[in-house]
């Protein structure tokens, strides 16, 4: 089974609000068609969720935000979301909507909701979730990012491999001097020509990625930019992008 997330910063162009990448998500579905094992889905909010959530003030920690904010970063997500949804439907995909929801309570993971992916993927329907407002109790809420739903779906799940698409070729610790970057128990990445990403939700995908291969799965960032690289790691087992392993 294939986890993978769909970065906001792929699906979507960062710079201007609410604004989708079409062209670039239809190139990502139709490569995908060529997957032939069971496939999870996660993406991110990019110039969606994410630019609301900047501008409502909302975080990971539950607290009691803006209730309008947390409408409208809501709302953003789903139509993101249903655009993500159509034109994998379009492109023969099968997407299952699978709002974070149906397997959170609060910030804690429904285990045996989560179990049920894995049915649904092996199904021939792909399983599609994404980062979202979701509220917490006590009047407070939070944003849960689709970085941490991959490692709450990895440690349940176990995937063959969990693949974080980006808008970057992989990592570097620091851009002039090229240093590759490590991973939390101090294993060297396998890195192949990789520029730097200054967004600031790279530090959380290299923590959330750095949990998952601390579990003992592989975990690779690609280029969705160059989405083929995305089969050749699944098919051939070639990565041209960053990979941590435990």
């Amino acid at each position: 089974m294939i986890l993978l997330k769909l970065g906001g910063s792929i699906i979507t162009n960062k710079e201007r609000p609410l604004s989708p990448r079409t062209k670039t998500i239809d190139s990502i579905a139709k490569k995908l068609r060529k997957i032939k094992e069971p496939i999870i889905i996660v993406h991110g909010g990019g110039s969606f969720g994410h630019y609301w959530s900047v501008k409502y003030d909302m975080h990971t920690k539950p607290a009691k935000y803006n209730y309008h904010g947390v409408a409208v970063v809501k709302n953003s997500m789903v139509e993101l979301n249903k655009m993500i949804l159509d034109n994998f439907a379009k492109n023969r995909l099968n997407p299952y909507c699978l709002p974070p929801t149906d397997f959170m309570s609060g910030n804690k993971p429904i285990i045996s909701k989560i179990k049920e992916i894995r049915k649904i993927a092996e199904s021939n329907l792909v399983p599609i979730s994404y980062g979202d407002a979701l509220w917490y109790g006590q009047k407070k809420s939070y944003i849960l990012s689709g970085d941490r739903i991959m490692s709450i779906l990895a440690k349940i799940l176990r995937p063959r491999l969990s693949i974080f698409v980006l808008n970057v070729d992989g990592l570097y610790s620091d851009f002039k001097t090229k240093s590759l970057i490590y991973d939390m128990k101090g294993n060297q990445a396998s890195i192949h020509d990789i520029p730097m990403d200054v967004t600031g939700g790279m530090k959380r995908k290299v923590e959330e990625a750095s949990t998952i291969a601390n579990m003992g799965l592989k975990v690779f960032f690609v280029n969705g930019n160059k989405p083929q690289r995305i089969v050749d790691a699944i098919q051939k087992n070639k990565f041209e992008g960053t990979v941590f392993r435990g």
